[in-house]
């Protein structure tokens, strides 16, 4: 199959929304004994959220994923891969990038505990870098979860997602009507999982080949999504407002799958334009761009947030207009143009740790045919890291202001039974198939970014 542009550009505009939003939505306040709070705009300005309707495109993420990890583990299993193999290799490319990043903040957490930071202040620092990180456990498991999945998809096509959305829909009720404890939280896979499993369907032609269908997703999960907000339970917000219950992010609500949904069928509908926008070289040059620095972007963007806070905020030099005032949303024209002028310096200084990580990816290379014992350690070392990933999504780097050891050392743990537990002994290179990421529709294939961590 050739290349598919369309998803390199899903992925470069998911990144920038991404960016953009979380920039938006951050407002930063001095307080008269010097310390900087961030109120929570979405919870302080009701009207913001709205916004999100335009600023949660995490859907994209996972249908492009799903068009992605279907070729890869079908070209995996044609070569004779196995699933411990193939996922250990996408597991690496995650989670390489994504653990120097998290051992970086946390050596830098533990050295401000050790002088004595404020706690107050150090669990935001911790909760700002780890904002995006919810994202990371969730794609881990469905990556895990993918050779099951295509199974399902090559037996029952469409109605694989459609089943997956039977059942969110069914703990969603249970976990909102029936407060049936922890039982909402499968919905993280079941929700996202539906978007991954359309995009199988996406590659095998099932949706694009007829505008109906996409139309269909479109005006249906739109209307779904009118209702279960208009006349259900749930918010309009799609990103979480503390205090908010039930919230449509924690877990997926029914409303956030409906929304997904009719995300999807968007993206479908809009596709062939866009696709004739990516056959101009300059538009393409430009999404190709984008993604070689895809994972860098993804997750550092919110290293400029406090480097603007030390820079201005702690000096006094900001000017602070009333939180929400039409004056205040002026100055976030310069906020943004100040956060990303920082972004490029800070993209820029990472380029030697992005040529280190290219050249440690090539050494570390999980077997195409992991069997036995090492596929359990690759098995577990999947687990854990997931487990140590959700725990920052859902307390930042900080606990409480205190550093995590029990995460740190997991994360560390996962990552060394997967990097080194399922290495290659003298099997066959790598292709581009079974290393879950070396064709353009999966993200570039020279280590320097990875589709996974979009």
């Amino acid at each position: 199959m050739g290349r598919e542009r369309y998803v390199d550009f899903l992925r470069a505009w998911a990144i920038l929304l991404v960016v953009l939003g979380h920039w938006l939505i951050t407002g930063l306040e001095r307080h008269p004994d010097g310390t900087i709070g961030a109120p929570e705009l979405l919870a302080a300005v009701p009207w913001t959220r709205w916004l999100t309707l335009g600023f949660q495109i995490m859907p994209l993420f996972f249908l492009a994923g799903g068009h992605a990890a279907a070729g890869s583990w079908a070209r995996a299993r044609a070569g004779g891969g196995t699933a411990a193999g193939w996922v250990g290799r996408r597991a690496v490319r995650l989670l390489l990038p994504a653990g120097v990043y998290s051992g970086l903040v946390l050596v830098a957490v533990g050295v401000c505990s050790a002088l004595g930071v404020d706690p107050v202040t150090l669990a935001l620092v911790g909760w700002a870098m780890a904002m995006q990180f919810w994202f990371l456990p969730v794609y881990l498991l469905l990556s895990a979860l993918t050779p099951a999945l295509h199974a399902l998809h090559r037996r029952w096509r469409l109605r694989a997602p459609a089943g997956m959305a039977a059942a969110a829909l069914l703990v969603g009720v249970l976990d909102v009507a029936a407060d049936a404890p922890y039982i909402g939280a499968l919905d993280y896979v079941l929700v996202w999982g539906v978007v991954y499993q359309l995009g199988f369907c996406w590659r095998d032609g099932r949706l694009g080949g007829r505008r109906s269908l996409p139309l269909a997703l479109a005006v249906g999960g739109g209307a779904g999504f009118a209702a279960l907000v208009g006349f259900g339970p749930y918010p309009v917000s799609l990103i979480l407002v503390t205090g908010q219950e039930p919230s449509n992010t924690d877990p997926p609500s029914a409303a956030m799958l409906a929304w997904a949904v009719a995300q999807v069928g968007a993206c479908l509908l809009v596709a062939p334009a866009v696709r004739r926008l990516l056959e101009r070289e300059r538009v393409w040059r430009a999404v190709r761009g984008l993604g070689a620095v895809s994972m860098t972007l993804y997750l550092w963007h919110m290293l400029p947030v406090l480097v603007v806070a030390a820079a201005f905020y702690l000096t006094g030099l900001a000017p602070e207009p009333g939180y929400g005032s039409a004056a205040w949303w002026g100055m976030r024209v310069p906020w943004l143009l100040v956060l990303a002028v920082v972004l490029v310096g800070v993209v820029r200084a990472l380029r030697p740790l992005e040529r280190a990580l290219s050249a440690w990816a090539g050494r570390v290379r999980v077997e195409a045919g992991l069997r036995g014992a090492r596929a359990w350690r690759m098995w577990a070392g999947v687990g854990v890291s997931a487990g140590a990933l959700a725990f920052f999504a859902g307390h930042g780097f900080t606990d409480g202001g205190r550093f995590p050891v029990a995460a740190a050392v997991g994360l560390a743990v996962g990552a060394g039974l997967l990097l080194f537990g399922g290495r290659a002994g003298g099997g066959p290179p790598a292709s581009p198939g079974d290393a879950g990421g070396a064709t353009a529709a999966e993200g570039p294939g020279d280590g320097r970014q990875v589709e996974e961590a979009a």
